[in-house]
């Protein structure tokens, strides 16, 4: 146990629902909202802050069974803390919003502790790179087909390299979506889509086929991330050149163990919202070196920056349109890409984030 550091003296929670730009749609669902759960640790002067994208559902488990757990703890001891969060929580369930609960205390941790010891978090965390390359991401399903081109073609005029956009709620116009994206962002820029989980295998097989014409380099969820056979079924027979990809639902070591063992993904996606934060990330990022498997970090590009600088696996992170929108509003120091990449601000200690409470109020819930 640490001696020269103060002890954790007090921890709060907030809940922010920020409306949409507009209306937004994937493959499986609709949504006009992103609720972040905002999580302050302080230890003596010095506050860290985490966050997770989930439900004011989260908020109140963290002030009823989390917190206590944390308070007057050792302000050193991040890896102590997440293994009495998860012990905590055993009746409740591992998956779902416990493990969103404990992703925002944790990753407020690791930027107290690094604010502690004046470092940035990537430094602290074990950097291995300076930068992180990134994929612009929304192309929703909502979208008209102007405001898809005029998206994915702002991200590839900004140098970002690969774009992301939705599929599967209307198959029957998907290749002409597919069409329009790709002339939007030219041959040089990669293409990625997302059905989350909307396709039968049949269906994906088929999409597979019908978009090789189009480049398409990237797949993912093409059927339901809990479907392993039929990820492992798309993976060997897809076009040579096209990834499959899942794993941004899983919530545990298990859940991604299953899924590497199954070979069902070319790479393995992992949230830090939703893996109980960036030690479960970062457990998930050594099960893919032990495997040799890229590994790509899902949404919430602010808070994998640091950690993502600090994992070799790493292939990319998802620079996702609502979080990007939302991180911009409200956190000063919010990465901004530079020829693809995000760069963190190794000048500032911690993740390098401070946020904006006066204009985050009109959202509080």
């Amino acid at each position: 146990m640490s001696t020269d550091f103060p002890r954790i003296t007090k921890a709060s929670v907030e809940a922010f629902v920020i409306p949409t730009d507009k209306p937004e749609s994937d493959g499986t669902l609709e949504w006009n909202h992103t609720t972040l759960v905002l999580v302050e640790v302080h230890a003596g002067s010095t506050c860290g802050l985490g966050y997770t994208y989930s439900s004011r559902a989260a908020a109140i488990l963290i002030q009823d069974t989390l917190i206590p757990l944390i308070e007057h703890g050792d302000s050193m001891a991040v890896e102590q803390h997440w293994d009495r969060m998860t012990h905590a929580i055993r009746n409740l369930g591992r998956p779902g919003i416990s493990s969103m609960a404990i992703a925002a205390i944790d990753s407020a941790l690791w930027d107290l502790k690094a604010r502690l010891l004046d470092l940035p978090l990537a430094a602290l965390l074990g950097q291995v790179r300076n930068r992180v390359p990134i994929y612009g991401s929304g192309g929703f399903t909502s979208y008209t087909d102007r405001e898809l081109a005029e998206q994915l073609s702002g991200w590839a005029a900004q140098g970002i390299k690969h774009v992301k956009m939705k599929i599967g709620r209307d198959p029957a116009r998907d290749e002409a979506r597919v069409r329009i994206a790709r002339e939007a962002i030219g041959p040089k820029v990669e293409l990625f889509v997302d059905a989350n989980g909307a396709c039968s295998r049949n269906e994906a097989l088929d999409f597979c086929d019908r978009f090789a014409r189009f480049d398409v380099k990237w797949f993912e969820e093409p059927v339901s991330s809990d479907d392993l056979e039929g990820l492992r079924l798309i993976r060997d027979r897809a076009n040579v050149g096209i990834d499959i990809t899942a794993g941004e639902y899983g919530f545990d070591l298990p859940y991604f163990r299953r899924m590497i063992d199954a070979g069902a993904v070319d790479v393995l996606q992992a949230d830090a919202t939703r893996c109980a934060g960036i030690t479960g990330l970062r457990k998930v990022a050594a099960l893919c070196e032990a495997r040799s498997l890229p590994l790509s970090a899902h949404c919430a590009p602010a808070l994998h920056l640091h950690p993502g600088c600090a994992m070799l696996p790493l292939r990319h992170l998802e620079y996702f349109h609502d979080h990007v929108r939302l991180e911009n509003m409200l956190f000063d120091g919010a990465p901004l890409p530079c020829d693809g990449n995000l760069r963190p601000d190794l000048s500032r200690p911690g993740s390098g984030l401070a946020f904006k409470h006066l204009d985050a109020r009109k959202f509080r819930t």
